[in-house]
């Protein structure tokens, strides 16, 4: 586990904490208006045109099958560079809350549980035991299938 050590930004879904490694993050920005983008997966919010640039942005509760939301004043919208091949695409992706930056040492940190094959936790690094509270340790890289983040890419070219 001492590849997962690092800095984290930490984010509540729910009541669920989750964490995703700080180099990964470009930064966070409050929820803005977002166009629908017809025919993309349920848990692809659309587009946003940030400084110039339209990114696609998804809702994370959707993607976790979480039942959906309504935004308050702590919704906002991390933007992650997140691997495509041999490129980076960056998308937003909508939370609860942002809650702070942890600093998470490799005895911190244990591997995901296993819950057999029906259950893919392929996207979670560990689990960081921090205080008396455990945070699931998220790979950006793997939240989105490779099929689902050309899918994602492609929204973003279109608009």
């Amino acid at each position: 586990m001492t590849e997962q050590a690092g800095k984290y930004l930490t984010f509540k879904l729910g009541a669920e904490e989750f964490g995703l490694e700080i180099l990964k993050v470009q930064e966070i920005i409050k929820l803005m208006e977002i166009t629908r983008v017809p025919r993309t997966p349920e848990f692809v919010r659309g587009v946003i045109n940030l400084r110039g640039k339209v990114i696609p942005v998804i809702d994370l509760r959707l993607k976790f099958q979480m039942e959906s939301q309504a935004t308050t004043d702590k919704t906002c919208v991390i933007v992650v560079q997140v691997a495509q091949g041999d490129s980076r695409v960056t998308t937003g992706v909508i939370v609860d809350e942002v809650s702070e930056v942890l600093d998470i040492a490799a005895e911190q940190i244990e591997p995901a549980p296993e819950f057999g094959s029906a259950v893919d936790t392929a996207f979670i690094l560990g689990m960081g035991k921090v205080a008396k509270r455990v945070v699931m340790l998220l790979d950006v890289d793997k939240v989105m299938s490779s099929r689902e983040l050309a899918a994602v890419a492609g929204v973003a070219k279109q608009s």
